[in-house]
């Protein structure tokens, strides 16, 4: 992982157009590709970004990074104040706490409670952003990327859009859509799964593990 703190501005060309004015950021470039741009506050959620896979061209004072889709990030060096590489190796992806491991053991021997027709293709579906926890075969043809959360929120939300991103340039899998299973979903999580095409599933943990389920098999 990359980390470089700067004076810049960052303009971004897309969807629609995004300007960062001059301020010291932290530009963080990930080894998968991503970009990601950071200010001292605002929580995890980064100013702005591109995903992987992407292009990164380096000029005198000038960062261009663009994607497949056209889409264009610029980052002007004002100032540099330090840049720094660091090797982070192999990681072992989220340990999900014992009710979402368990939910989601269970939904994986009962697909069709998230939704009529489901089968399951394979838990834990390694991505190169980490394991999508359900993998889902739609009876459509399509696939279905199901994030299993104890309680739903804005950054499960954008966790499973990222996933659903990836797998959708497999062409094996695609088209993807993705579904967000929780306990409770918050009303905010709902509402930006929608505007992101993504569904919601609320599952009733306690009922489902009494009821029991067939064991769920590996893949």
């Amino acid at each position: 992982m990359r980390l470089v703190v700067a004076e810049c501005t960052v303009d971004y060309r897309g969807r629609l157009e995004a300007h960062l004015p001059r301020a010291v950021r932290l530009i963080m470039v990930k080894a998968d590709g991503c970009v990601a741009i950071h200010a001292d506050g605002g929580a995890y959620k980064p100013l702005n970004w591109m995903n992987a896979p992407n292009s990164l061209v380096e000029e005198p004072g000038r960062w261009v990074v663009t994607n497949p889709k056209g889409e264009e990030l610029v980052i002007t060096l004002h100032r540099v104040v330090s840049d720094t590489t660091h090797h982070l190796g192999p990681d072992p992806g989220l340990q999900k706490d014992g009710v979402e491991a368990q939910l989601r053991d269970l939904l994986a021997g009962r697909p069709e409670l998230i939704e009529p027709g489901l089968t399951l293709i394979r838990r834990e579906y390694p991505t190169d952003l980490g394991p999508v926890d359900l993998l889902l075969a739609d009876p459509g043809g399509g696939t279905v990327a199901v994030e299993v959360k104890r309680r739903g929120e804005i950054d499960g939300v954008e966790q499973l859009a990222r996933y659903v991103e990836r797998l959708e340039l497999d062409p094996r899998l695609a088209p993807v859509r993705g579904i967000l299973c929780a306990e409770r979903i918050s009303p905010q999580a709902k509402v930006l799964a929608a505007a992101r095409g993504l569904g919601t599933t609320e599952i009733d943990y306690a009922r489902l593990r009494n009821a029991g389920s067939s064991e769920p098999t590996l893949f």
